[in-house]
């Protein structure tokens, strides 16, 4: 079969895939392991391991996000060689992914036997499983899905960790500074207090348009340091293209728009902390119906 180009308007050949895993062994249950602290590092092992085996090395990708798709645990993958992301189809297409997943797991997890685990790739909206025969479209649905977030600070933290333990480094038992008293993984900390984490929803959209009134445009550019879409210019390209509107529709476009490029993982503990960050705390607290 002939190999797609390396380059697309002599640019680099770049794409992005998302894999997601479901353990079917009784009593395993990977998203549960990966919230954690011990059990994330090695879930992130494994499945780092998987890519080395399945892309044929350490180069040509990154592991940009590993995130909550309950029941699945998702893997947001940029491949940025077309070799190794046609190395890593083959493999999937093969079974090679999954059983590199599973002996790796058994292994490091000290299970039993060997993990029985349900996976499916897909590439913005398209699922790959469906068309693995034709290599050549899968590997257009992936150029064509292009990543639009950066690497996850977790995800920083956890190769560090991997590095830290290649070098004999183990000194240090968890990847991440510790709050000061244990808050849950569903849940974040506002003003020393507790709040249940979830997705951010109309009703939140509306709040937020209603009350940041001209401090949008900075709300904005903090939530763009991890969101690719809120990058460069596209804060004041908003700005220019709903003024005629006005403030609210502006603020209102800026979430909605950071809401769909970020899906499942646009959660009200960020927006409260871009709101923290910009000193916003008296909407932070409306929005977490923080009486005065």
């Amino acid at each position: 079969m002939r190999m797609a180009d390396n380059t697309v308007d002599c640019g680099p050949w770049t794409g992005c895939a998302v894999l997601f895993l479901q353990s079917s062994s009784p009593g395993v249950n990977l998203l549960s392991l990966y919230k954690d602290q011990q059990g994330k590092f090695i879930i992130f092992k494994v499945i780092k391991l998987t890519l080395i085996d399945s892309a044929g090395g350490l180069g040509g990708y990154e592991i940009l996000k590993v995130h909550d798709a309950d029941p699945h645990l998702g893997v947001e993958v940029k491949f940025m060689d077309v070799a190794a992301c046609q190395q890593f189809l083959e493999s999937y297409s093969s079974g090679a992914v999954r059983q590199a997943f599973s002996q790796h797991a058994c292994r490091l997890l000290a299970l039993p036997q060997e993990l029985a685990v349900e996976t499916q790739l897909k590439a913005s909206t398209h699922i790959l499983d469906l068309c693995l025969d034709k290599l050549e479209l899968c590997l257009q649905h992936i150029h064509f899905s292009q990543p639009e977030r950066l690497r996850d600070d977790e995800i920083d933290h956890l190769e560090q960790q991997l590095q830290n333990q290649a070098l004999g480094n183990t000194t240090q038992p968890t990847a991440f500074p510790q709050e000061e008293s244990p808050v849950p993984s569903n849940c974040f900390k506002f003003q020393n207090r507790v709040f249940e984490d979830r997705m951010l929803t109309a009703a939140d959209v509306q709040s937020f348009s209603n009350g940041v009134g001209r401090q949008w445009k900075h709300v904005g550019r903090v939530l763009g340091k991890s969101c690719r879409a809120l990058k460069g210019p596209a804060i004041d390209n908003l700005a220019y293209e709903y003024e005629r509107e006005g403030l609210y529709e502006q603020a209102y476009q800026l979430l909605s728009r950071f809401i769909q490029a970020e899906g499942r993982a646009a959660k009200l503990s960020q927006l409260v902390k871009a709101l923290e960050d910009c000193k916003l705390t008296s909407l932070a607290e409306s929005m977490l119906d923080i009486q005065p």
